[in-house]
């Protein structure tokens, strides 16, 4: 027996701080709810778990973008719509205008109410907005510039829209001989519309330009061209398609760039690139080929039939484009709902404390700590029966 050194208090301490450290790192896991409460705990858990936990959140966030974008959509079909109706009405007008039984007094009428109704679409397409930015002026579309020779782009010519499969490049449309006339005082507007006979139209090509400058013909199969008021049409049997506003007479080689840029960018996933375009498309007069609808003839009215009926098709297009969008947003959104559960459930395997698994080993610990404590009053009190060695 021994005084100087107590081995059996310092076996009965050492084994003592142990449960006790383990005591505490249980505690500590069942107050947190977390296995993994420190990095010490499980360093490469914690780093898969922090990875995990930024993902999450950022498909959250992904989430209310998809559902913005949802809410874009609907706010532009909604107007899209009214402004489908007003077309129905123009066209009820149109038919009716072009009967003979009316008097040119009965026409006029007939054209007050269809210039308020292309007014209304006007207002309609200006005010649509969402947050403040309007988006049936074609901020939101694919843009394309009209260049001159010098590469600048032309004031009097721009890109009204083209179609999804139209590539983006550098183009060249040839063989073009446009004109205007004055069509102001017939309609009581300034505005011109563009005239081109169809020897002409039929000699107009496009040609695709690459980076050395090589050309190969582009849209051949049996391309179309066609005017209607200020706007010329190119389109082909395989729906590509690129309209050009032109507000002056040329003759002789455009140069046309089209950027594959322009549309509302939705970040739809919680990565770089993840993201949805939106091309929303310039809804207006100019576009709708409505600018100058005059039903005050009975020739104008049987114009203005196939005009409106050339609108309707063009918001129908437009709405249908939007339609599809809603749908696969709609598509993401719940997409985004599994992905974010099931990383959610993964996430909670490995943070997570199993509270009844844990409940076990804090009781075990507790236990131990508790025996620990009494070995430790037990081994201390040892050398004093040393003493009995010197009575």
């Amino acid at each position: 027996m021994k005084v100087n050194y107590n081995i059996s208090a310092m076996v009965a301490n050492n084994a003592l701080q142990k449960n006790d450290k383990l005591l505490s790192e249980s505690l500590q896991r069942l107050s947190s709810g977390l296995k993994i409460a420190n990095a010490k705990d499980n360093p490469s858990g914690l780093a898969m778990s922090r990875r995990m936990n930024s993902q999450i959140e950022g498909l959250g966030v992904a989430n209310d973008s998809s559902n913005d974008a949802i809410s874009i959509v609907q706010v532009a079909d909604g107007s899209l719509s009214e402004i489908q109706e007003i077309l129905q009405r123009m066209n009820q007008l149109a038919i009716q205008a072009s009967n003979g039984t009316l008097t040119e007094n009965d026409r006029k009428t007939i054209q007050e109410e269809v210039t308020q109704l292309k007014e209304e679409i006007d207002r309609m397409a200006e005010t649509t907005q969402f947050n403040g930015q309007s988006i049936l002026d074609g901020s939101f579309d694919l843009k394309g510039y009209v260049t001159d020779a010098s590469g600048k782009t032309n004031p009097n010519f721009r890109v009204s829209s083209y179609s999804d499969n139209f590539e983006a490049g550098k183009y060249e449309i040839r063989g073009i001989d446009v004109d205007f006339i004055n069509l102001t005082g017939k309609t009581g507007v300034d505005k011109k519309a563009l005239i081109c006979t169809e020897a002409v139209k039929k000699n107009i090509e496009i040609y695709k330009i690459d980076e050395n400058g090589n050309e190969e013909k582009y849209m051949t199969s049996n391309m179309i061209a066609d005017v209607n008021e200020d706007v010329l049409t190119l389109s082909d049997s395989t729906g590509k398609k690129i309209q050009i506003q032109m507000d002056d007479k040329y003759t002789g080689t455009l140069k046309v760039e089209i950027a594959a840029a322009g549309a509302m960018t939705m970040q739809v996933g919680a990565n770089e690139g993840q993201t949805l375009d939106i091309r929303i498309p310039e809804v207006s007069l100019t576009t709708l080929g409505l600018y100058n609808l005059d039903m005050a003839t009975e020739k104008g009215a049987k114009e203005a039939i196939e005009s409106v009926k050339g609108a309707i098709e063009t918001i129908n297009s437009i709405r249908s484009r939007l339609g599809a969008y809603q749908n696969r947003l709609e598509h993401t959104v719940s997409s985004l709902d599994i992905t974010v559960e099931n990383m959610t459930a993964a996430y909670s395997r490995i943070m997570d404390v199993d509270m009844a698994e844990e409940m076990t080993v804090y009781s075990t610990q507790q236990v131990l700590s508790q025996a620990g404590t009494s070995m430790m009053a037990q081994a201390n009190e040892r050398p004093s029966q040393v003493l009995q060695l010197l009575q």
